[in-house]
């Protein structure tokens, strides 16, 4: 069994996109381990749904690459290599940093302290080992601070680079404390870019993404051997 934790599923709202969700959200706090081969029917018991809507939002995590379908078997959470975290990696570096460098040099101070919020909260949430809320708030302050050189393309492809890297195991990270340091880079970022300082902006946007790969790569560790040996 994946133990998930018990996630209330609007009525209110699409099912589909809800159960998709609630399903990326067992990604990210590592319930739903790599490797590892789940049913439409046992995950949509567990989440209080039928399998029609699991099946569907399953399909949708197919085309973000998080999970593979296994005929008459069901999904299985897709594995991220070396490899794969060196390119995603290397993707956003050539995309994020000349940006960051961009809007810097244009954006308005009034547009770019509109990412305060979003900095603080992605701060708050590390401190107070909210992984989700992590997240969330961090998902937020990138898309709308690359929303700022005005392509729209932009955005979309950086927020499916985000999907499919998703941050596996990073529950574990957080409780250790060990997301502190990366949310607190986005503060100092803000900082550099109302200050108008583009080149260390721009070091600073390149470190930063440096720091993420290492997250993903202990976040992976750890979700793929949770209980290291000797415990």
């Amino acid at each position: 069994m994946s133990h998930l934790e018990p996630r209330m599923i609007s009525v209110q709202t699409h099912l589909r996109d809800q159960v998709a969700n609630a399903l990326r959200a067992a990604l990210i706090a590592g319930e739903l381990r790599p490797g590892v081969i789940y049913s439409a029917p046992a995950l949509a018991s567990e989440l209080g749904v039928s399998a029609t809507p699991v099946r569907e939002a399953m399909l949708d995590l197919v085309r973000e690459g998080l999970v593979e379908a296994v005929r008459n078997k069901g999904f299985r959470v897709t594995e991220m290599t070396e490899q794969d975290l060196d390119e995603f990696t290397e993707i956003r570096t050539m995309l994020e940093v000349p940006v960051v460098g961009r809007v810097t040099a244009t954006a308005t101070a009034e547009q770019l302290e509109a990412l305060r919020a979003p900095a603080r909260q992605i701060v708050a949430a590390a401190r107070a080992h909210d992984v989700l809320a992590y997240v969330e708030a961090d998902h937020r302050f990138h898309l709308e601070l690359l929303a700022l050189a005005g392509n729209r393309h932009l955005v979309t492809v950086v927020s499916d680079l985000r999907k499919r890297s998703r941050l596996f195991g990073l529950a574990g990270l957080n409780e250790a404390g060990r997301l502190v340091a990366s949310a607190e880079e986005h503060v100092e970022l803000l900082d550099l870019m109302v200050a108008g300082r583009v080149r260390e902006a721009e070091e600073c946007m390149r470190r930063h993404l440096a720091h993420v790969r290492t997250l993903w790569a202990d976040g992976r560790a750890r979700a793929e051997d949770p209980e290291p040996a000797g415990r």
